[in-house]
């Protein structure tokens, strides 16, 4: 199963003051639980900058993958089922990076109390689909030299600190090369586009404009299948939660606050049918 970090509450953040522009204040009048579904790295050690940030009204609950075991997508699908059928109350799922294609799927279930699908620097399929041919090379890859040499410059670009390059060795150092080409194969092999369209609660797509790692066309073509789709984009690298947990942290409890008017509109048209 999971391991599931300690939730993590900010009484302090400013955030939790925050109003929107039409002067309605963002607190949550009924908790809601942040399910963070991590990067490839699958520790949640990298969530700990926007765990900091996040106001009242959000309880963050962190799901890890396994450090030893390499899983495909379809293998931890159910392990991430098992862990929000825990959760008493409403929650909204935070896809980043690898686990995008992870949240799709658990959204396109429709599982009672999901109210909202957040998608962080993610795709839907392969973004880099001329990489596929290379699949059967990865065992050849020596991860581990390769991610600690290059992964934070690649990961953080212009936003990269000794602070953050810490964090992100502390993330990777556990972690098997073995898992990590699996996880890699998986990105590669993935297309839930079809599930995409299957989803029904609201979609907030966060983007960075200076993401290296997944280009723009992953978001362009959610938004061609989710048209929906709120879109922010941000001046971030691909790690955006890490380099802006603030921002970050600001349009999570915003897009949080407006799932509950989804909800209530959701109920009263079941009500009315």
């Amino acid at each position: 199963m999971f391991d599931i970090l300690n939730p993590i509450l900010n009484p302090t953040c400013e955030r939790s003051r925050h109003e929107k522009l039409d002067g309605t204040s963002i607190i949550q009048k009924t908790p809601v639980t942040l399910v963070l579904l991590p990067g490839m790295d699958g520790t949640g050690r990298l969530f700990q900058p926007l765990l900091a940030e996040m106001g009242k009204g959000i309880v963050p609950k962190v799901l890890t993958y396994p450090e030893s075991e390499p899983l495909t997508y379809e293998a931890l699908i159910p392990r991430i089922q098992a862990a929000l059928q825990a959760i008493d109350g409403p929650y909204v799922v935070l896809g980043e990076s690898f686990s995008g294609p992870l949240a799709i799927e658990i959204a396109a279930s429709c599982p009672p109390g999901m109210r909202g699908l957040i998608l962080c620097c993610t795709f839907a399929r392969n973004p880099h689909p001329r990489l596929r041919p290379l699949r059967s090379a990865l065992s050849l890859l020596p991860f581990n030299v390769a991610i600690t040499s290059i992964g934070s410059r690649l990961l953080f670009g212009r936003f990269f600190t000794q602070p953050l390059h810490r964090l992100f060795l502390e993330a990777v150092a556990t972690v098997t090369p073995a898992v990590f080409r699996k996880r890699l194969r998986s990105v590669l092999e993935v297309d839930v586009t079809g599930k995409l369209a299957a989803v029904q609660v609201p979609l907030l797509y966060l983007q960075g404009a200076q993401d290296n790692v997944v280009p723009r066309s992953a978001a362009v073509l959610i938004q061609q299948i989710r048209p929906d789709t709120k879109l922010v984009e941000m001046d971030a690298p691909h790690c955006l939660l890490q380099a802006v947990p603030r921002d970050a942290a600001c349009a999570i409890d915003e897009f949080v606050a407006s799932t509950a008017d989804h909800a209530a509109a959701s109920q009263c048209r079941s009500v009315g049918s």
